[in-house]
């Protein structure tokens, strides 16, 4: 089927449409590697795996509409009120479900950022305004052209670290940003779905301003946390009963199956895997980034589990594929353009891989000229 004749798909992770494709190369889907969605390299604990088989028994019946075991235990872990905690099929899925309940007449977006918030909110009928990011900045936004967009702005869509250029936000810059939307009225949607996977993710979380801002709602997702994509399981944390309230009524009401809860359940009680996550991704991150550095591209400073950067090979992502690895070309981010490129941080041996195809192709393009 013509991907075309249905919708166009427009993240990484598309290994279906790869496998498709790579079969008349002769390449497998099991040699395949995936490097153009930024999920925990070390995939889902054992024991949530085990814990997501084992709950197929159970999927004859509804999942729990309100998460209760795992609002419980997720609200422990977070250090956060079990009434603040929203659950949906993954951070997308809350994405559009609060703006389709909250319907903000004008958003704000950065640009480049994730497509989905600008999507939401078109398809909730807001108008959506761009803050530009520059390259000379390392692609950070700046306070002051935050404070001007703020002006008749109902929403705020932010992700920190960043989504795809992995910047990250300084505490100073959140707390400024966040009591100008105080001040404004304009509701704050940080998206902290790979803050788990930084070096320090409590000095940048928003957590600890909840209380004081009601209009503050934080996105969590096990998807990216614990290599959970396919079982589709994300959060919000916000302190506003009003705008929890409306969100909630804004959804079909068994929107995290039963599997995916019993899997989450399973994940938190592995205390060392986000330690071992950690220091498995500041290991091959920085292998990664000398790499891609040696091979001539410019790498912009990465936070979390995945790298940006800059290319004069407009054709990299394309002869990556030819090989079975898929990167992620960032042209149809907003603000960006043909060159950029993102590529998540894998296991040593998958990082081999694409460290000697790296090679190679600077070799053959070196060959060239």
């Amino acid at each position: 089927m013509d991907n075309g004749d249905f919708m166009d798909i427009i993240h990484g992770g598309d290994i279906y449409t790869a496998e498709e494709k790579l079969k008349s190369e002769g390449i497998a889907p099991e040699d395949i590697l995936d490097f153009s969605a930024n999920i925990n390299p070390l995939d889902m604990p054992e024991g949530a795996a085990k814990a997501a088989a084992e709950a197929i028994s159970l999927c004859s019946r509804y999942p729990d509409p309100l998460c209760r075991r795992l609002r419980k235990r997720l609200a422990l872990w977070e250090n956060v009120g079990e009434e603040s905690l929203i659950f949906g099929a993954g951070a997308a899925d809350l994405i559009f479900r609060i703006c389709f309940a909250l319907r903000p007449e004008t958003g704000t977006v950065t640009a480049p950022s994730f497509e989905e918030y600008r999507l939401a909110m078109e398809g909730a009928g807001s108008q959506v305004k761009a803050i530009p990011l520059h390259e000379k900045n390392g692609f950070r936004p700046d306070f002051q052209n935050i404070k001007e967009a703020l002006a008749g702005s109902d929403i705020l869509f932010l992700c920190n670290p960043a989504n795809p250029t992995g910047a990250l936000m300084e505490r100073d810059l959140l707390q400024r940003v966040a009591a100008e939307c105080k001040k404004n009225g304009t509701i704050l949607v940080m998206d902290e779905c790979f803050l788990d996977l930084t070096e320090d993710p409590e000095e940048y979380t928003l957590k600890s301003l909840l209380a004081e801002g009601d209009g503050i709602i934080i996105l969590k997702a096990f998807t990216k946390t614990f290599a959970m994509a396919g079982l589709r399981l994300g959060y919000a944390i916000c302190a506003s009963r009003e705008i929890r309230d409306r969100i909630m009524r804004a959804s079909q009401p068994w929107s995290v199956s039963v599997p995916a809860q019993e899997a989450a359940l399973a994940a938190l009680e592995d205390e060392d895997y986000l330690k071992r996550s950690r220091a498995l991704i500041r290991k091959e991150k920085e292998r990664l980034k000398a790499a891609l550095e040696e091979a001539g591209y410019r790498v912009f400073p990465p936070a979390a589990n995945y790298i940006f950067f800059k290319s004069e090979d407009m054709e990299l992502r394309e002869a990556l594929e030819r090989k079975g690895i898929l990167i992620r070309s960032c042209a149809n981010y907003e603000g960006l353009s043909e060159g950029y490129y993102r590529a998540a941080v894998r296991r040593p041996e998958e990082n081999d891989r694409l460290i000697k195809e790296l090679r190679k192709r600077k070799e053959s393009l070196w060959q060239r000229v």
